[in-house]
This record gives C-alpha cells, sequence and structure tokens, in this order.
C-alpha cells in the first residue's frame, strides 16, 4: 500500500503554529503518570515496559483530560504464547453516561494472528465492537495506533491506515461525542474469560511475565485542566476567531480519497468481526450503521 498521509500537520508547520493548548511531546512522564501496580513498571530510558503476572496487570493513564485532537502511542505488543491476555489503549471521560474510544488488543496462541477490537461508547453505551486481524506482527516491532477525534468523526488509526471511523450523525438524531473531555488510559490485564477464542483458550502462567513496551508518547489536543467547568469545556476547544484548531479544518471533517481506499481495504481484507451485521445480537440494525456512508466505513 502507499503511505498513508499523516494527520498530524497536514496543513503546514504554519497551521500548526497556531493550534492553541495544544502539546506535542514523546515523553511519558511529562504526559501520563502510572495509575495502579506501579511495581510492574519498567523504565528503560524512553522506552516503558508493563508487566503482567499472576499476581497483577498494571495500567496508566493521562495527568490532563483533552477534548479533541489526536493521541498516539507506539506499541510492541506481547510476544510469544499471549493467549487470555488484553492490552488496551483507550480514551474515556468519566461517569455512568461516559464516552469511550477502545482499542483493545487480544493475546493467542503462538502462531495465531493478533485481533485488535475496537469499541466507541456515548452516553454510557458500548456494544459497537469491531474486530480485525493485523497485517503485521505487532510483537516484532513497534507500531503506532492513534486515535483522531473532532466534531465530525472519530478516526482510529494503524500506522496512519485508518481502521475505523465513527461519524457524527446526531442531524439523524444518533448521538455524538462531543462534550466531555477525556483522559488517555493503557493497561495491560488477564481476561481469559473472554479474550482469546471467545474464551477457550487460557493464560499460560507459565509463560509469564507478559510484557507490553510502550514508546513514542504524542498529545496533539485541546487541554481540558479541571479547573475548566464542564459547561465551558467545549467553548474553550472551539476554533473561532481568536484561535484555530487544526483539526478544525476542513480538510479534516472526512478521510481524504486515499485515506478511504485504505479503509475499504483494512475492512474487505482483515476485519473478522462487526456489531452492524451481527442480526444474532441486534435484530434490529443499530440505526448508526444504518446511516453511516460505505465509503467511511
Amino acid at each position: 500500500m502507499a503511505a498513508p498521509v499523516s494527520f498530524a500537520c497536514v496543513l503546514g508547520f504554519f497551521l500548526c503554529s497556531l493550534m492553541a493548548d495544544s502539546i506535542e511531546s514523546r515523553n511519558f512522564h511529562d504526559l501520563f503518570q502510572p495509575s495502579w501496580a506501579f511495581d510492574h513498571f519498567i523504565y528503560e530510558g524512553e522506552l516503558l515496559k508493563l508487566r503482567l503476572d499472576n499476581s497483577s496487570g498494571a495500567g496508566f493513564s493521562s495527568k490532563n483530560k483533552y477534548l479533541f485532537g489526536k493521541v498516539t502511542i507506539q506499541i510492541k505488543l506481547i510476544a510469544g504464547d499471549s493467549a487470555g491476555t488484553v492490552t488496551a489503549f483507550y480514551m474515556s471521560s468519566e461517569g455512568s453516561n461516559h464516552n469511550e474510544f477502545d482499542f483493545e488488543f487480544l493475546g493467542n496462541t503462538s502462531g495465531e494472528p493478533y485481533s485488535v477490537q475496537t469499541n466507541v461508547y456515548v452516553n454510557g453505551v458500548g456494544n459497537r465492537e469491531q474486530r480485525l486481524n493485523l497485517w503485521f506482527d505487532p510483537t516484532k516491532d513497534f507500531h503506532s495506533y492513534s486515535i483522531f477525534w473532532n466534531r465530525r468523526q472519530v478516526i482510529f488509526l494503524v500506522d496512519e491506515t485508518p481502521i475505523r471511523v465513527h461519524m457524527n450523525l446526531e442531524h439523524r438524531g444518533i448521538p455524538f461525542p462531543k462534550d466531555q473531555a477525556m483522559g488517555v488510559y493503557s493497561s495491560i490485564w488477564n481476561a481469559d474469560d473472554w479474550a482469546t477464542q471467545g474464551g477457550r483458550v487460557k493464560t499460560n502462567w507459565a509463560h509469564a511475565p507478559f510484557i507490553a513496551s510502550y514508546k513514542g508518547f504524542e498529545i496533539d489536543g485541546c487541554e481540558c485542566p479541571t479547573t475548566v467547568a464542564t459547561a465551558d469545556v467545549a467553548r474553550k476547544c472551539s476554533s473561532d476567531g481568536e484561535k484555530k484548531y487544526w483539526w478544525d479544518e476542513p480538510t479534516m471533517s472526512e478521510l481524504n480519497l486515499h485515506q478511504s481506499h485504505q479503509l475499504v481495504w483494512v475492512r474487505a481484507r482483515h476485519m473478522v468481526y462487526d456489531y452492524c451485521t451481527d442480526s444474532a445480537r441486534f435484530p434490529v440494525t443499530p440505526a448508526e450503521c444504518v446511516h453511516h456512508s460505505h465509503r467511511h466505513w
């Protein structure tokens, strides 16, 4: 495939220099902090490793919350027999009516493909799973995983290739996540009750510890300190006459032609599950599945 078009600074240095309250960094400690199991963190220069054993997994979270922009982390997933394990990278707000965008990397037995499951929660409601097998071995090297989010769409990207788009269909009466600031999180844990072949294959603790490695931490979005009232968040993070955010530019409102072709390729060659076509779970097709344009799916 041709090299994907990057979302970052796609409009050039000048526009990027006008971004207000945005952050770009590759240092874990600048942007993130451990959330639990501090003794399962391994620091090797700019490299971070999370350890999973039969006593605990581990997780970290961003120091701030963000509304719109792009978040990227480079991850090298658990090598060898990773069955039963899940490595997650996601954004989430708080509360019972929270919004959430999930990457979940589902471990497998040696030699079997790694699957990535994505999900979107809006106002506390999820059940929008899509699953695909990656077209490379994600345990051999680092690959970038990104979430891009603006008022028009949420895009999940792997090495800058879009693998999923969730469009704003509020004009169809379908809620869209646009007013709750989100934290950025990652964790590794044991989920052998469902993660591998529906839970049929369990975690083999003889192969522990299981290690996921991270680097290249980037957040390029509108930072929302906890001191900003919820009602003021959307206004703070909206472009106006005084400030311009790159994610609000017209070119960011939908995929370009090349990216649309990439998405079609991913779905045709690598998707193994789509909630939109699961009539056993959803006898009535979910509304967003009916109205989404195929070219963006």
